[in-house]
């Protein structure tokens, strides 16, 4: 099931959540799915499910491509759940082509709908009607409403929303006295710096089993899965048989939804810097070096004073402001990685990778200095300097990316580049939409190294990580030699 709302802030993560936590104490296996570019709620709905959250998006992921990846991660679950992005409705043009309701028709699925219910009653039903008639093809199956004033308001919204639209409302959640899940700048806190993380889920999974109806929301969502199992999955089953072994075929394990590649008998090792600083990673980017022929070695500049012995490191994005001390005093650390950089060691780098690779980040407490593989400084603000989709068009030579090639992606940043002391040939990217790093460029170089405010999903780039992988392998290969 999906479930959506009529914008964002509506409430969709802490029922996402609460609903995947309740269903797995009742003994189900839960798939956990977000639609649209998000890593933070997707850590949250991972930790609920107990097993990786992967992402559905059809502006950076083609059609075929997500009906393949949404059958292969639900093998082994007898259900899956899917967080929609903003409104059900809201999407990137008139037509609607990235929006919740159209992932929700291309997977056939039924749509649970949030409603904040403050300070409105029967103008509900109006809403959720509107809802259901502007696309009669979205499958609403339910209504949840969110911050009830008490029992009469919320017998009030139910009545109205049952009589006028003729669906169930599933249960109400009052107005919660306390936050169960903290914020910040780029919405909720992540997982892995929240100490009390699985203790918030429990708290929001005992909300759900307390005021929504289980039974009922289980009913709808099986109610579906044969109908969705015959008319979904028919093309997704004929494109996984395409090019897997005959003991791929027998186990269907993750990491065969992603393009694989043979690498011979050289493993190279990549790092990944995954920390609490450094922590957004889609699980499909992961799986997809993996399948490429790379054997993953992760590493901390937070707790380790130099990196692990590698062939190549891949940086993503996360919080580096929030550790900026702590990273500009593992001088050695920074300094390995500079050494290495002028020795044509391959780095790919997004958005708080980015930050990290530059000369500093100047914070109101002071500036920090990074690694210094860039000239170039950045600062952070209070309202963002990058927020959307991305499409860039390579225009230079690069280690990763084919001249010409387009990379659609997303990014979200509230840090800027303020100074960059260097040439400007050294950008590869065009930017066609979104923020980049400055003056219509993205994507930064230096030898083998490329970083970028975008990031990208290995679903919609598959060459990506096969790049990465051959830049390893060349590496280790040219240092053997030396």
């Amino acid at each position: 099931m999906v479930i959506s709302a009529l914008r964002g802030g509506s409430g969709k993560t802490i029922f996402s959540v609460g609903i995947i936590a309740a269903l797995c104490r009742m003994g189900q296996r839960i798939s956990p799915f977000k639609k649209g570019p998000d890593y933070i709620d997707a850590g949250w709905l991972a930790m609920a499910a107990g097993r990786p959250c992967y992402n559905l998006d059809t502006f950076l992921i083609d059609k075929e491509t997500i009906l393949r990846s949404f059958h292969c991660y639900t093998q082994s679950s007898n259900m899956a759940v899917i967080e929609g992005n903003r409104g059900l409705y809201d999407s990137m043009d008139r037509e609607g082509s990235t929006s919740t309701a159209e992932l929700a028709k291309l997977l056939n699925l039924p749509v649970l709908i949030c409603i904040d219910g403050t300070k409105t009653t029967r103008t509900m039903a109006a809403v959720v009607s509107g809802c259901m008639q502007f696309d009669p093809d979205v499958n609403i199956q339910g209504v949840l409403l969110n911050r009830v004033a008490g029992k009469r308001h919320e017998n009030n919204l139910r009545r109205c929303i049952e009589y006028y639209c003729h669906i169930p409302v599933l249960g109400a959640v009052p107005k919660l006295k306390q936050q169960i899940f903290p914020e910040r700048h780029m919405g909720l806190v992540p997982t892995p710096e929240h100490a009390w993380a699985q203790e918030s889920i429990e708290s929001i999974a005992g909300v759900i089993a307390k005021y929504l109806d289980l039974e009922k929301i289980v009913k709808i969502a099986g109610g579906a899965a044969e109908e969705i199992v015959q008319k979904s999955c028919t093309e997704s089953n004929a494109a996984l048989e395409i090019g897997l072994s005959a003991e791929q075929k027998g186990d269907r394990a993750p990491n065969i939804c992603v393009q694989r590649f043979e690498v011979g008998e050289l493993v190279p090792k990549i790092g990944i810097i995954r920390d609490s600083a450094f922590q957004f990673y889609y699980p499909e980017n992961i799986e997809a070096l993996q399948a490429a022929g790379a054997e993953l070695v992760y590493t901390s500049p937070l707790i380790e004073n130099v990196p692990p012995q590698m062939d190549a490191l891949y940086i993503g994005g996360g919080f580096p402001e929030t550790h900026a001390k702590v990273l500009s005093e593992k001088s050695a650390y920074r300094e390995t990685i500079r050494v290495l950089a002028e020795k044509a060691f391959p780095i790919y780098a997004e958005c708080g990778g980015l930050m990290y690779l530059g000369e500093s980040l100047i914070m109101p407490e002071g500036s920090f200095p990074m690694v210094g593989i860039f000239p170039l400084t950045f600062e952070l603000h209070r309202r963002p300097q990058g927020h959307g989709y991305t499409i860039n068009e390579v225009v230079c030579e690069n280690t990763f990316f084919d001249r010409g090639m387009v990379i659609k992606g997303h990014e979200f940043h509230y840090s800027k580049a303020v100074k960059y002391q260097g040439e400007p040939d050294r950008f590869a990217f065009q930017v066609k939409r979104g923020a980049g790093i400055m003056d219509g460029k993205d994507g930064i170089c230096y030898q083998n190294v490329l970083a970028t405010y975008t990031h990208i999903h290995a679903l919609g780039t598959p060459l990506w990580a096969k790049a990465m992988v051959d830049a390893a392998i060349s590496y280790r290969s040219a240092q053997q030699q030396s």
